[in-house]
């Protein structure tokens, strides 16, 4: 009687065995089938980014030729002067300054947008500039607020690589002192992804470059900072980005004191508060973290060939 029912048993337990089995099979293939079609669908976004940047980089790239269309609103021969003032007074009474005040476009007074932009432009309007880092990035910066282009390429379609985008708070209408450039560290290598290889030294000294272009003027940087830095107040590693962008100089100065000393490297290339800085900042695995590579604009009396030198000096901490 006993042998029956462990049988019966045997076979129930069996049975159910069989249908977890069953279960976990469909399981595991609902999971395979999900993740392909993310994958495939994070595919079709990074050729749809590289077809879009591509066709814009022929447009920005192309030769200019000869045009009548005017820039923007017709300006006058000349800019307009103002009072004259007096000089500041020389000797031990002289009170240094301690706000940086606003700079007009060298050679474009009224900011009136160049006729490389005027062509981009016509493609999005947000589009204001255009990062270059040879070998690594050619592709155009927008601006709007700091959320639409985290998940839009330039044209403003969805996309997971999202464009390269300047801050919100940064005004053009003046030459800012401090562009902050937003992008993803996509593993692709596509947007910031690539910046990673500013951790290898030789990379770095290799290209110590970027060229920023804005729609009002020309713009090449020397990198003096490479930084994992923290966006949490307290931390060792914060650096406040608020404060680079300070026309104050003190806390401007003070920043920047932050970010070298937060570099990977001690290098030779000084900065100064009145230097107009470039950053290019995306995300690490940590999300209260923050990669940055920090230029800064190369002087009238400085070439190239010379900071090359001081770049070759440069070390590890």
């Amino acid at each position: 009687m006993d042998r029956p029912r462990r049988k019966q048993r045997t076979f129930y337990f069996g049975k159910r065995r069989s249908w977890g089995r069953w279960l976990m099979a469909a399981v595991f293939g609902v999971i395979l089938i999900v993740s392909s079609v993310k994958l495939i669908s994070y595919g079709v976004d990074f050729y749809n980014a590289q077809q879009a940047s591509a066709s814009l980089r022929e447009i920005y790239h192309a030769e200019e030729e000869p045009t009548a269309e005017a820039t923007n609103t017709p300006a006058p021969a000349t800019p307009p002067t103002a009072a004259p003032t007096a000089p500041p007074e020389a000797g031990p009474t002289a009170t240094p300054p301690t706000r940086l005040q606003p700079v007009r476009y060298p050679g474009n007074y009224y900011a009136n947008v160049s006729s490389r932009f005027q062509k981009v432009r016509r493609q999005n309007s947000d589009i204001i500039g255009w990062l270059t880092i040879d070998g690594l990035i050619d592709e155009a910066v927008v601006q709007r607020d700091n959320e639409y282009y985290l998940d839009r390429d330039y044209r403003g379609y969805h996309n997971v690589n999202g464009a390269i985008f300047l801050d919100e708070t940064c005004d053009l209408d003046t030459r800012p002192y401090t562009l902050l450039l937003y992008g993803h560290n996509m593993k692709t290598g596509a947007m910031f992804g690539s910046l990673r290889n500013y951790e290898n030294l030789t990379f770095y000294r290799n290209n110590p470059f970027i060229t920023f272009d804005t729609a009002y003027e020309d713009g090449r940087y020397v990198i003096f900072a490479v930084a994992t830095v923290s966006t949490t107040s307290g931390s060792w590693r914060y650096v406040d980005f608020t404060r680079l962008s300070s026309p104050v100089i003190a806390d401007r100065t003070n920043a920047i004191s932050a970010l070298l000393s937060r570099s990977i490297y001690r290098t030779q290339v000084d900065v100064a508060a009145d230097d107009q800085l470039l950053l290019l900042v995306t995300c690490v695995d940590d999300d209260m973290e923050r990669r940055v590579v920090a230029a800064r604009r190369i002087r009238e009396d400085e070439d190239e060939a010379t900071l090359e030198k001081l770049i070759r000096r440069t070390t590890k901490k």
